[in-house]
């Protein structure tokens, strides 16, 4: 297994365009929050600079590969993404896709997203992208998807395959 997916000092993994496209086809996503200039999926997207947090996400649909790191005194982390998804969905009325890791033992799992949101966990795990090609190794932890309708909350789980 490549060993860069146990390092903590990456946190800019693309999706995987063929997975993106097909979630694209259902969604027709506008915004992707959390990117750069080399990994971004939409036309319109936020770099790190731009600070997609800090940014309304009214009228958008979105997709949100978030970095997938704890919080530190210069990264927001991921438990800030998953609220700022949770929080725009249901208080802006917007649809909002993450793909996350699958770890439903957190208290982020059960505050933001179980009961909340549609789940789609994915059957094998993701090879991410580097530099726009995908990793030959898969992530060594389980992925899924997460879909915040703007609506009332949903218990919706489903199985995908990566």
């Amino acid at each position: 297994m490549n060993k860069v997916h146990f390092s903590t000092g990456k946190d800019d993994w693309g999706t995987p365009q063929d997975l993106f496209d097909a979630l694209n086809k259902e969604f027709n996503f506008t915004l992707d929050p959390c990117a750069d200039n080399n990994n971004h999926k939409c036309a319109k997207y936020y770099t790190i600079e731009q600070d997609g947090l800090a940014q309304s996400w009214a009228g958008e649909t979105v997709f949100c590969n978030p970095p997938y790191s704890r919080k530190t005194k210069t990264n927001a982390g991921q438990i800030a993404w998953v609220q700022k998804c949770y929080k725009e969905a249901t208080e802006g009325g917007i649809v909002v896709v993450m793909l996350i890791p699958a770890r439903t033992d957190t208290i982020m799992f059960h505050d933001y997203i179980l009961g909340k949101a549609e789940i789609r966990f994915i059957k094998g795990r993701v090879n991410f992208e580097i530099d726009g090609q995908k990793s030959k190794d898969p992530a060594p932890f389980p992925s899924m998807i997460v879909v915040f309708n703007g609506k009332q909350p949903t218990s919706a789980v489903k199985s995908i395959t990566a």
